[in-house]
C-alpha cells in the first residue's frame, strides 16, 4: 500500500504542470495565429487545408517537445512557466525566420494548400522544438 501512496505523492505536481501546459498550448495557439498571416484553424476547419494542418501540427509538436524539455529541467513551477513562455517565442521566431528568409511566400503557399510548404514548416518547427528543448538543459 505504501508503494501506491508513494506513486500518488506526485499527483498534485503532475496536475499543476499539466494544467499549465494546457494553458500554454492555448496561449501558443492564439499567439501563433496572431503572428501568422493566415488563420490555421479556419483553413483546417473550414477549408480542410492539409498544408495548414501539417504546418500547424508540426508547430504544436515542436512546442510540445520544448515544453517537455522545460518540464524535465525546471526546478519549480514558475521556472517552468517562464521557459514555456520562452518556448512560445522560439517557435514564433522559427516561423518568422522561415517566412522572411528561406520561404518568403510560405504563408501564401500554405493558404493555397501546397503540402510541401506545410511539410517544411512542420519540419522546421519540430527541429526548433528539439533544439529549444536541448538548450533548456542547465
Amino acid at each position: 500500500m505504501d508503494a501506491l501512496y508513494d506513486s500518488l505523492a506526485g499527483l498534485s505536481s503532475f496536475a499543476l504542470y499539466f494544467v499549465i501546459s494546457i494553458v500554454a498550448f492555448f496561449v501558443f495557439k492564439i499567439v501563433y495565429a496572431f503572428v501568422t498571416p493566415h488563420d490555421e484553424w479556419q483553413l483546417v476547419r473550414d477549408e480542410q487545408n492539409i498544408a495548414a494542418a501539417i504546418g500547424f501540427g508540426g508547430a504544436m509538436i515542436g512546442f510540445a517537445i520544448a515544453l517537455a524539455g522545460a518540464i524535465s529541467n525546471s526546478e519549480f513551477l514558475l521556472d517552468y512557466a517562464i521557459w514555456a513562455l520562452i518556448a512560445t517565442f522560439a517557435q514564433i521566431l522559427a516561423f518568422l525566420i522561415l517566412r522572411f528568409t528561406f520561404m518568403p511566400k510560405i504563408a501564401e503557399r500554405i493558404a493555397n494548400n501546397e503540402v510541401s510548404a506545410g511539410i517544411i514548416l512542420a519540419c522546421v518547427s519540430i527541429a526548433i522544438g528539439l533544439i529549444n528543448a536541448a538548450c533548456m538543459t542547465y
